[in-house]
């Protein structure tokens, strides 16, 4: 099943981490980056080595490092490689040659966040600097810091940017950024669902009560699934006559793109198997 929360929590804060996992979100993110002081770091990359002895790949748990042109990042990066975790969420990315060796370092997926004009500007390029690049997502406090942006409206360009962008490379869907005013679901369900209808799947949260809305902006309706199986089912029936379109049983054109969409629902409710290192 695609992820549709991502719950960061801050790796150096043990009790929080427990909370974490048990909070219901479809994936975890246990932040060693901006979220943990410096005196901190150690103990929040020995947290994620603990979640990763403990299988914390079969729970989506991932794990957000320093920025990998760090020293920060160099260590945690080194620490992770090879573990037992889901995947590495990758800061300030904006360099292909630093997520090339950060890929080959760490042998797990890494997401990439865009969170400048310089990571915007090479974003094709960041998307297919290595095979284990799995997904592009936005920072987007730190990117409208940088553009100057002083409302949500100007980064309506760049969600439709990184939304082309990973289309493109042929990645999922991008997750969107978290909506960081905690206490306003009404904000954060109008936001989620732009968001949905701009073409991301998923979204970080930042805190558990933000976890029911996102969920139910980016659960498909009975209607829908139901809708969806019946494509899937009709487009099968063509296949085995050897046509590529058909009128299903209500009389709706079903073609390959509907088939794909149909697909993509489906996706979102039904556990789907993971690729080799974790999920894409």
């Amino acid at each position: 099943m695609t992820p549709r929360s991502w719950l960061y929590v801050p790796g150096h804060r043990a009790d929080r981490v427990a909370k974490a996992l048990a909070a219901g979100a479809d994936a975890v993110v246990v932040d060693l980056e901006d979220a943990v002081p410096p005196a901190a770091k150690a103990a929040a990359r020995d947290t994620a080595l603990r979640l990763a002895a403990q299988g914390a790949h079969e729970r989506q748990v991932w794990v957000r490092v320093n920025d990998p042109a760090g020293p920060w990042g160099e260590a945690d990066i080194d620490a992770l490689a090879g573990l037992r975790l889901a995947g590495l969420r990758v800061p300030r990315c904006e360099d292909p040659e630093v997520i090339r060796q950060a890929a080959s370092r760490a042998g797990l997926p890494l997401q990439l966040l865009l969170e400048s004009a310089a990571g915007l500007a090479r974003a094709a390029e960041l998307a297919t600097a290595h095979p284990l690049v799995a997904g592009l997502g936005l920072g987007e406090a730190d990117l409208s810091a940088d553009l100057r942006v002083t409302g949500d409206d100007g980064l309506a360009w760049a969600r439709g940017w990184v939304v082309v962008t990973a289309r493109a490379a042929g990645l999922p869907s991008p997750v969107q950024s978290v909506y960081t005013d905690v206490a306003d679901l009404a904000g954060l369900r109008a936001s989620t669902e732009r968001a949905r209808a701009a073409g991301f799947v998923g979204r970080s949260v930042v805190h558990p009560r933000q976890i029911p809305v996102v969920h139910e902006v980016f659960t498909p309706t009975a209607a829908e699934v139901t809708a969806a199986r019946a494509v899937v089912s009709a487009a099968a029936h063509a296949e085995e006559a050897g046509e590529v379109a058909v009128l299903d049983a209500d009389g709706r054109f079903v073609d390959p793109a509907v088939v794909r969409r149909a697909r993509l629902v489906l996706d979102m409710v039904e556990p789907t198997a993971p690729p080799p290192g974790g999920t894409r």
